[in-house]
């Protein structure tokens, strides 16, 4: 069989389980292949003594990987935006393919990347980065091809879920937060993970590949969960929900939703169902219906499983002498379409409102009153005697769908009532029917 010949840039956590399964499962991966696949030379700025490198040769200049003329494709896993950036724009002008892990990477440059590996006749291949183990980007570019693909939503940060998991026994976010640190869930700044921006590039990268568009990250809104208390997410319990930290991308006639939030969502849709680190990405095709991919979302082996999967099509590709097969975001260039990405103000949903009111008579029918003013319909509406404390009393309802205009609007109104205390806190409800 030929050889084809694999460097390695980076042996982190993603790089020391690619470099360990190619290793290990060489024989079954050359058989699936139909070629050899070596790794030729690895790159990091650390060694790992932990790794069987044998003769391999190391060094701790990436760029040794990418000027290597033996090398048909440079793995990158070194993560961040601008040297990645760099280092797989050299590798395309060098003319050798390029398989990463890097979500924020593809969904920040992505468009220029393509551009540039699509006039060097080379791929790019990036399922790792979007679900971890889960072939959720091959699945929409690949097997759901006859399909026109409509939602796409899911749970896409394990760290973020764990969180919301836990939270369900009565833990403060805050507490939570410190244990998903100290068990490596999330890192010393949580910050990509529990404001939604790491979930914000997978869905960018997901909206791009299911529904043709340009990949548009910039655009996407993002919330987090840090404003998440136990008190709405047992409340949520209570009218049959669970909160969930969701990544959701619909196509419209008009433009396109991409937006990350901490949403409601039936506690019988499987996909609240997915708890802890675990991750699942719900897609719906006109033909296939709904179907969902569950799985891993991060992990060593679990991550180079897609690393590998994507080395595996790019080593076909060089051992048959061919090139790119697979358009690079599933549709052909010049089939993509300028479709907008909606503002929020656009986006419909149904909502779950907490209002803090004070026991004055007939604060309920001016809510009610302000709510109807502006076309949103009660689906039902929860008041406790029990929880009345200091002359007031949470009054949580839901609310049927709406245009987030109209909520605005209304909460601002509801907001400016003597009658009312502090903010509205508002979680969005999907049903995904």
């Amino acid at each position: 069989m030929k050889d084809v010949n694999v460097g390695i840039c980076g042996l982190g956590t993603v790089g020391g389980g690619t470099f360990n399964v190619l290793t290990r499962n060489a024989a079954i991966i050359a058989g699936r292949a139909g070629c050899n696949i070596r790794i030729t030379r690895v790159a990091s700025r650390r060694g790992r003594d932990d790794l069987a490198l044998g003769d391999i040769p190391f060094t701790t200049d990436i760029y040794d990987v990418v000027n290597d003329p033996a090398i048909d494709v440079v793995v990158e896993l070194i993560g961040g935006y601008d040297a990645a950036k760099e280092l797989v724009l050299a590798a395309i002008g060098n003319g050798k393919h390029v398989v990463t892990a890097n979500k924020a990477l593809i969904a920040v440059h992505g468009n220029e990347i393509f551009e540039a590996a699509a006039k060097a006749g080379v791929v790019v291949a990036y399922e790792a980065g979007v679900a971890g183990g889960i072939p959720v980007i091959k699945a929409v570019r690949e097997g759901l091809a006859a399909n026109r693909i409509d939602t796409i939503a899911g749970i896409i940060n394990g760290t973020g879920n764990y969180i919301l998991t836990e939270m369900r026994a009565g833990r403060e976010f805050s507490e939570v937060l410190k244990e998903a640190q100290a068990l490596g869930y999330a890192e010393a700044d949580p910050t990509f993970d529990v404001e939604g921006i790491d979930a914000a590039h997978k869905l960018t990268i997901l909206a791009a590949s299911g529904f043709g568009v340009p990949l548009q990250f910039e655009k996407a809104y993002t919330e987090g969960i840090s404003g998440i208390t136990p008190y709405d997410i047992a409340h949520a319990e209570l009218l049959g929900y669970r909160v969930k930290h969701l990544g959701i991308a619909r196509r419209r006639e008009e433009g396109i939703e991409l937006r990350v939030q901490p949403t409601l969502v039936p506690q019988s849709h499987l996909i609240a169902q997915v708890d802890g680190v675990l991750n699942a990405v719900l897609v719906d095709g006109d033909a296939v219906g709904q179907t969902m991919y569950y799985g891993p979302g991060a992990g060593d082996e679990a991550t180079a499983s897609s690393v590998i999967a994507d080395i595996v099509d790019v080593a076909r590709i060089v051992a048959g002498g061919g090139g790119q097969t697979v358009p690079y975001l599933g549709f052909a260039p010049e089939a993509l379409e300028d479709l907008p990405v909606l503002p929020m103000e656009d986006v419909q949903s149904a909502y779950y409102l907490r209002i803090q009111a004070f026991d004055h008579p007939g604060v309920l029918a001016k809510v009610a009153a302000i709510l109807s003013e502006h076309g949103i319909n009660i689906e039902s509406i929860m008041q406790k005697e029990s929880e009345f404390k200091d002359g007031r009393i949470p009054v949580i309802i839901l609310t049927h769908t709406v245009q987030e205009r109209q909520m605005n609007l209304a909460i601002e109104e509801m907001e400016a009532l003597a009658d009312i205390d502090g903010q509205v806190v508002r979680i969005r409800a999907e049903n995904f029917n």
